[in-house]
């Protein structure tokens, strides 16, 4: 997982290199990644939605079943939206998800601007996920 985070980091930093060469002056926030990036830890979290100006946070567990029904969901949504999606395993990050009020899985919490601004627990169909997106868009 943090080999992964590492690639998007590269990637992210050779996307931005090529942009101030080829004369991209304007300061733009980075593009949200295309698929959800696994996140551990507080501080992974916490330079994610620095980083992005939308983070859709999902903390899930592998043992729940409306978390895999969900993860397709989420996929499309990091995939057709502005939104970053962080994947947060509560079982690994147990200390994170008590620090998010986490009780029940799945539990959404959508970070706009730095800040968390909307929170769904429980499965979600995806037309009410893009709609809390564009709100805060």
């Amino acid at each position: 997982m943090a080999e992964d985070i590492e690639e998007i980091r590269r990637q992210k930093l050779a996307e931005l290199r090529n942009r101030a060469e080829t004369g991209g002056a304007e300061e733009a926030a980075p593009e949200s990644p295309s698929e959800p990036i696994h996140v551990n830890g507080d501080a992974e979290l916490s330079e994610t939605v620095a980083e992005y100006d939308l983070v859709l946070a999902d903390f899930y567990a592998d043992w729940c079943g409306p978390c895999q029904m969900l993860e397709p969901i989420v996929e499309t949504i990091a995939a057709d939206t502005g939104a970053t999606v962080a994947k947060i395993d509560i079982d690994a990050n147990q200390q994170l998800a008590a620090e998010y009020g986490v009780r029940g899985v799945p539990t959404l919490v959508l970070f706009a601007d730095g800040q968390p601004a909307e929170r769904l627990v429980g499965m979600q169909d995806e037309a009410q996920l893009r709609s809390v997106i564009e709100t805060h868009a």
